[in-house]
């Protein structure tokens, strides 16, 4: 799963070439910032232009990605024990070939046409491997795809109210060595995120 946040903070994280162009470009923020509140008491971050949502938390606290990677490794696990079982088979099926020709019990026809039966039943495991395989990664890319338009389509209606320039995506070890906590938004984002999502799975 560690793809799904290196995915994610790529598609996210598109708009830090858009903050070093501003970082040079434009007038900075003021040494002196305070956070502010509006007049229902709620909370706004000290810049009104940019702010940014911690990825790493985020996705450590979304009810979505703990679902849809739950039904992942659920179908990972039921694939890898379908193959299991298919290998251990295939590799029963080569021990008793081997016992009955040493024994003497098949002719030389006979023991070529097994064997030429069991090369095709291990290109026909190995074909299903692949297969599972591919399930899987289609399977990592829709659930991405799923995450990714999740947090577009909140943040697109989150930003109605709020009118921010940029929305950027931080993460340990990202672009960013410095980030004014006043501008953090993540915990709000989190919220409102989780929200939305009990609320579509209700319907």
């Amino acid at each position: 799963m560690k793809n799904v946040s290196l995915i994610l903070n790529i598609v996210l994280g598109a708009a830090v070439a858009v903050l070093y162009v501003l970082h040079f470009t434009a007038p900075g923020i003021p040494e002196e910032i305070r956070a502010e509140y509006d007049e229902k008491g709620e909370y706004l971050p000290a810049s009104r232009d940019i702010v940014y949502v911690n990825f790493d938390t985020l996705l450590n606290n979304y009810d979505m990605f703990f679902d849809l990677q739950k039904q992942f490794l659920e179908k990972q696990q039921k694939l890898e024990g379908e193959l299991t079982s298919s290998s251990r088979n295939y590799e029963r099926k080569i021990v008793d070939f081997q016992d009955r020709v040493q024994k003497g019990l098949l002719t030389r026809s006979q023991a070529q046409q097994r064997e030429l039966e069991l090369m095709q039943e291990q290109q026909n495991l190995m074909e299903q491997r692949d297969q599972y395989s591919r399930e899987l990664m289609e399977e990592e890319q829709v659930m991405n795809r799923q995450l990714q338009h999740s947090i577009y389509d909140f943040l697109n209606e989150y930003n109605k109210r709020h009118n921010y320039q940029y929305i950027l995506s931080h993460s340990f070890g990202g672009p960013f060595l410095y980030t004014d906590k006043n501008l953090n938004i993540t915990r709000d984002v989190i919220d409102g995120l989780n929200r939305q999502y009990r609320e579509n799975r209700r319907r």
